[in-house]
């Protein structure tokens, strides 16, 4: 199988644009209101230092009103004039009033409408990206860790909003007032606004070098934490092993030690930033140093009016910020940089596809491999020019030790992988599967997989999943036909009772039954077991079997089992090894025939103590498995009834 290898250095996108607009449908109406009143709070920022000019210079200074501009002074006539002004300065006063209070309501829109654009944007992201999550083929999320996927689906979400919301938003304002605050200031007095932007490209020079810096250390602190997050939900789906074998130092200590890394990247970072901010701040000090020593020459040297020099600081105060907030945005783009092409490199996986004009044909029809070689992405070949054919309503036993692609025939068969071009074809009723509906073939195709997966919810819920709406009396039945009903029914809440993550609460021959009364809830005509009796003794093992021969007769069953009694009865067997077709025939042939299964018949026919006093070592890795299975089934005599939950059992696990 692949390992899982997730994509941690990725290179930055040239579509990023492209990738937020597809988000942002929804939400863009709310960040355009956004937008307008950003502007709007802008101009009534740099309204305010024009009226505190106006009155100090104008009205209660005595100056001539004529080298004001035509709006300025037609507005101060619709206000009586400066004499009348002058006797009624709460008229200024107010007008400052009315000015903040349109900045106040600005800014409030712009905060609730931001709000609600901000989570609109995070709810369709993470829609999005779920829905893409889902139908990606099973061999992308093998090759990437689920911590890492959710850390990508959380944190670089939250970052991506954060700097659309808070960072980009704003832009509009800053660039507002970046233009307003340099044509008030040129008007004023042209010099000291050359003076004044002496410093700005060397500010804005500084903060681009310095994006470069920031998107690596942001870029390796999100790496880490996805590293750390797969960490943790390992040991936390893991947390029976990890106390079965008393590892929790050791799981401790290398979680402390990835953290300890972790957080030693973020206070590296830390330091840059720091760096970086406290030299934008001496630089902007000097700014504005300038821009106060200079202005108090013109003021005594070359006529520049007092209130033109509290206009002027107040403008340059505004020039400043909006250079100094390029700064964090630059920043703040390197973060949100990174997590962008980390959501990107999700939504650039390839998700699973019919061909066109995909058929759903019947799926009762004979099972055909043809000349299939496969291997996976990087790993030897798995499955070497097997041929074989399984006829409709009939039962194939499959054996073969670890690796000999047991598994990897079914996981082709389901389309779980795709089967390449040239590797050969699989068909059902003479149809290659490649052009059959997705949907169509996996629907029609029952699959019990050797760890079956439960989800943290009832046992009705885990076998019903697949049709909520099942009768009481169906659900029963699936359970009887697995085995499963008296058990439930010895539970103090019977098929109410909450199972736990992944199943914990159960014994492994309960998990592998909850999953076969399941697969039977939808009757399919193709049904595979991938050792999923392994966990089972065999006279549960042969109820089950009858069962499912009772009940679905019609139906084309697949048995893969290390077990010959499980086999026994099945219509054909194939023995794999290494990828390839060792033996092929009835079990009675085949126990006649010198080679592996009557090896493994011999031995599974052997008691314990058989085993154990036997001088022969046995080297072959089918016949070591096999061994272990005959052993392992001695000591699980029992072990779907001595291992169903006690009453206290069931006490402990419905509270």
């Amino acid at each position: 199988m692949d390992i899982q290898t997730t994509q941690d250095h990725i290179e930055p996108r040239k579509d990023r644009g492209k990738l937020i607009l597809q988000f942002l449908k929804g939400s863009k109406g709310f960040f355009i209101i956004c937008m307008l009143c950003s502007a709007l709070s802008g101009l009534a920022e740099t309204v305010t230092p024009q009226i505190v000019r106006v009155t100090v210079d104008n009205i209660i200074g005595f100056a001539p009103t004529d080298t004001l501009g035509p709006v300025v002074r037609s507005l101060l006539d619709a206000f009586g004039g400066a004499d009348h002004l002058r006797r009624n300065l709460w008229i200024m006063a107010l007008a400052v009033v009315v000015v903040s209070v349109i900045k106040a309501v600005s800014v409030y829109c712009f905060r609730v409408f931001n709000a609600r654009g901000g989570e609109t944007l995070v709810k369709n992201m993470r829609d999005t990206l779920y829905r893409h999550i889902e139908r990606l083929p099973f061999q992308w999320h093998m090759q990437n860790h689920t911590g890492d996927i959710i850390q990508r689906c959380t944190s670089d979400i939250d970052t991506t909003r954060n700097f659309i919301s808070e960072q980009l938003i704003v832009l509009v304002r800053i660039l507002f007032m970046l233009i307003m605050s340099m044509m008030f200031m040129f008007s004023m007095n042209v010099t000291l606004t050359l003076i004044a932007m002496i410093p700005l490209p060397v500010i804005v020079w500084y903060s681009l070098f310095f994006h470069h810096k920031f998107r690596k250390g942001f870029q390796e602190c999100d790496e880490n934490e996805g590293k750390l997050s797969a960490m943790v939900q390992e040991n936390l789906t893991g947390v029976r092993v990890v106390r079965a074998f008393g590892r929790e130092r050791y799981e401790r200590d290398r979680f402390g030690k990835q953290n300890s890394f972790y957080t030693n990247l973020w206070v590296k970072l830390g330091r840059l930033m720091a760096f970086f901010w406290c030299s934008a701040d001496i630089l902007s000090g000097v700014q504005i140093m300038l821009v106060v020593i200079f202005g108090v020459l013109f003021c005594l040297n070359r006529g520049m009016t007092a209130g033109e020099f509290i206009a002027f600081l107040s403008y340059n105060s505004m020039l400043v910020w909006p250079v100094r907030q390029l700064g964090r945005m630059i920043s703040e783009m390197s973060k949100a940089g990174v997590g962008i092409d980390r959501i990107g490199y999700i939504m650039d996986a390839e998700e699973e596809k019919d061909v066109p004009d995909a058929q759903e044909p019947p799926m009762n029809g004979d099972i055909r491999f043809d000349h299939v070689t496969f291997n996976y992405e990087g790993s030897p070949e798995m499955l070497h020019d097997i041929n074989l054919t399984i006829p409709a309503g009939t039962t194939l036993g499959i054996l073969g030790g670890t690796g000999s692609g047991k598994s990897t025939m079914m996981y082709l068969l389901d389309r779980l992988y795709d089967l390449p071009e040239g590797n050969g074809t699989i068909s059902v009723g003479g149809t290659d599967i490649r052009k059959i509906r997705l949907e169509h073939l996996r629907r029609n195709i029952g699959i019990v997989l050797q760890e079956p997966f439960l989800f943290s919810r009832t046992l009705r819920e885990n076998i019903a999943i697949t049709v909520p709406d099942l009768p009481e009396d169906e659900l029963r039945t699936a359970a009887r036909a697995a085995c499963l009903d008296d058990t439930i029914q010895s539970f103090t809440k019977g098929y109410d009772t909450a199972v736990g993550e992944r199943g914990v609460t159960l014994s492994g021959g309960q998990k592998q039954r909850a999953a076969i009364a399941r697969m039977l809830t939808r009757p399919t005509p193709i049904m595979i077991f991938d050792d999923s009796l392994s966990a089972v003794d065999t006279e549960t093992d042969a109820k089950i079997r009858a069962e499912l021969e009772k009940r679905f007769g019609s139906a084309t069953i697949i048995l893969i089992s290390h077990r010959i009694t499980t086999l026994s009865k099945a219509d054909q067997v194939l023995v794999l090894d290494h990828g390839k077709v060792a033996q092929l025939g009835t079990p009675a042939e085949l126990s006649k025939q010198d080679g592996l299964y009557k090896e493994i018949e011999n031995i599974q026919s052997m008691n314990v103590e058989d085993l154990s006093e036997s001088p022969i070592r046995v080297t072959d890795p089918m016949l070591q498995e096999s061994i272990a299975a005959s052993e392992s089934e001695a000591g699980m005599a029992n072990d779907d009834h001595t291992a169903d939950l006690s009453e206290s059992e069931n006490k402990e696990v419905n509270a």
